[in-house]
């Protein structure tokens, strides 16, 4: 009986708005990005607890690790983990260029494809349709297909339509 009540709680609370159909059902880990211009990361989930960092950078890949209640632990690229409210969240795919030098954005998901654009490391882009190892990387509306493997935010075997 509790599950049926619970269960038709989160139903009504996505139907109603209160809370989206997929943070309804979805469960940790998980990729999202940062929505807010500013949002603090927390040592625990309230706001009475200790900011640790300001993040400025919006569309910054996070990677979910745990939920409770309106809070979101997360960790950074970086490593670094901590509390941020999940209305500083964006269920928006993005992905952050690693490695030692500048990564190239082909015009197709094809390593012998045209170099469209070179992508720096440290550089945050907005990712959509990856399949077998490759990403559409969009960084402030220069487009190009990028390696999963030089980017922080995508699983190397997901596929994303």
């Amino acid at each position: 009986m509790r599950s049926r009540v619970a269960a038709a709680f989160l139903l009504l609370a996505a139907w109603t708005g209160i809370i989206g159909v997929a943070e309804a059902q979805r469960q940790p880990p998980y990729w999202a990005s940062i929505a807010a211009g500013r949002a603090l990361m927390r040592v625990g989930p309230a706001q009475t607890y200790p900011a640790t960092w300001l993040y400025i950078r919006p569309d910054l890949p996070i990677r979910v690790v745990a939920i409770q209640g309106d809070w979101r632990r997360v960790q950074d690229p970086d490593g670094t983990e901590g509390w941020m409210l999940v209305r500083l969240l964006s269920d928006q795919r993005s992905g952050i260029v690693r490695g030692e030098s500048p990564q190239p954005m082909h015009e197709s998901a094809d390593a012998s494809s045209a170099v469209r654009y070179r992508a720096e490391p440290g550089v945050v882009g907005r990712v959509s349709r990856c399949r077998d190892g490759w990403c559409l990387f969009d960084v402030g509306g220069r487009r190009g297909y990028i390696r999963v493997d030089t980017l922080w935010g995508v699983e190397a075997s997901e596929t994303i339509d």
